[in-house]
């Protein structure tokens, strides 16, 4: 059967009457830009993970940026993160004014190796970003301990780990800042480019507030020079709409992973996620390893299952970056893993019969 790598328009039909609803309630009140429903998403979407601020804004990327500049980065600062991630992460960096310094990856979990980190620091560096990477958290303790030791502040990408939980606590509420993205096909997706940085500081709040806002809080009144990053009114009452559904959603792509896991983790040349100890895994993408990636996705693909590589190129080895002249042995488990990885079809509403078809195809492979 055709296993679609994701399901927008299912879940859309689940929830149609609320969709239609948020919709048709924006355009009764021409509430476009910013107001009341800008505002009740930020309220509740920080409610939901348990920060204090949550400034909205036009898309992941700009919350990147946007914490990046608040914390005032500046030419010459070095700020460490991963080797495997989207390529926001690492640009941000740079576009905010410092250099980016990439750290290889922990062997079975993807995210970054904290080990790495620590080898990377230098006297230039004031920051790390970790990203909690497919949806599952990085290694907050010891990332967070680094940080204190060296002095550093910390800016969590959430971009793929709504709800995700290490040790119990919600991931971006360890460093200073934390940033989501809300594209479509995430766990919590707008219908359109939609994003956030939240906090519980509240200094880095308003600044960051000012720097979305053209530089100021009051409109005309210019404090600092900004951008013009803002969610629209039509994204975030969906979002509003969307956001009770989390919590189950997230629990269905967890029963999903262990459908995967149970029938994938015996056959040869498959490795499922790793998942560390203390860490609530959700499944944005299930990614498994194969060495035999590219024909195994053939395979899927001529029979109707559709997959995706998420990242097929580490970011140091993507040409933006080869000014740094990188090599395979400074990253020695991203590098591998990048001609490995293979994501499967996950989303909250996949079917038992549709699981099962993907099984079966792997194991015939």
């Amino acid at each position: 059967m055709p296993v679609p790598f994701a399901d927008l328009q299912l879940q859309y039909q689940t929830i149609k009457g609320e969709i239609d609803g948020a919709i048709a309630a924006v355009i009764r009140d021409n509430s476009f830009i910013r107001g009341p429903y800008v505002d009740a998403f930020e309220r509740e979407f920080a409610d939901a993970v348990d920060i204090k601020h949550c400034l909205s804004c036009a898309n992941g990327t700009d919350a990147l940026y946007l914490a990046f500049a608040a914390l005032n980065v500046q030419p010459g600062d070095e700020v460490i993160t991963t080797a495997h991630s989207w390529i926001s992460t690492s640009a941000m960096i740079t576009h905010a004014g410092a250099t980016v310094v990439f750290c290889d990856t922990d062997d079975s979990t993807f995210t970054i190796n904290p080990a790495a980190i620590e080898v990377a620091i230098t006297p230039r560096t004031v920051g790390i970003v970790p990203v909690h990477l497919y949806g599952q958290p990085a290694d907050m303790d010891a990332i967070m301990a680094i940080a204190k030791k060296h002095q550093l502040w910390v800016v969590e990408d959430c971009a793929q780990a709504h709800l995700a939980r290490y040790k119990g606590r919600q991931v971006g509420t360890f460093g200073n800042a934390a940033t989501y993205s809300f594209y479509p096909g995430k766990n919590l997706g707008a219908m359109g480019d939609a994003g956030a940085v939240v906090t519980n500081d509240d200094a880095l709040a308003e600044h960051m507030t000012m720097l979305a806002r053209h530089g100021g809080l009051t409109k005309h009144q210019h404090e600092i020079e900004g951008i013009n990053s803002r969610l629209d009114g039509m994204q975030a009452a969906i979002l509003s709409a969307k956001l009770p559904h989390l919590p189950d959603w997230t629990l269905a792509r967890q029963r999903a992973a262990k459908v995967y896991d149970a029938g994938l983790n015996q056959v040869d040349g498959v490795v499922v996620p790793g998942v560390a100890a203390e860490r609530s895994h959700v499944y944005h993408l299930y990614t498994i390893l194969h060495p035999r990636r590219d024909a195994l996705a053939a395979h899927l693909g001529s029979n109707g299952v559709q997959t995706a590589i998420n990242y097929p190129t580490a970011l140091p080895f993507l040409a933006a970056y080869s000014r740094f002249g990188h090599r395979p042995e400074q990253f020695p488990n991203a590098h591998r893993q990048q001609g490995t990885i293979l994501s499967l079809p996950m989303f909250a509403e996949i079917t038992a019969d549709q699981q099962r078809a993907v099984i079966d195809l792997v194991r015939a492979f």
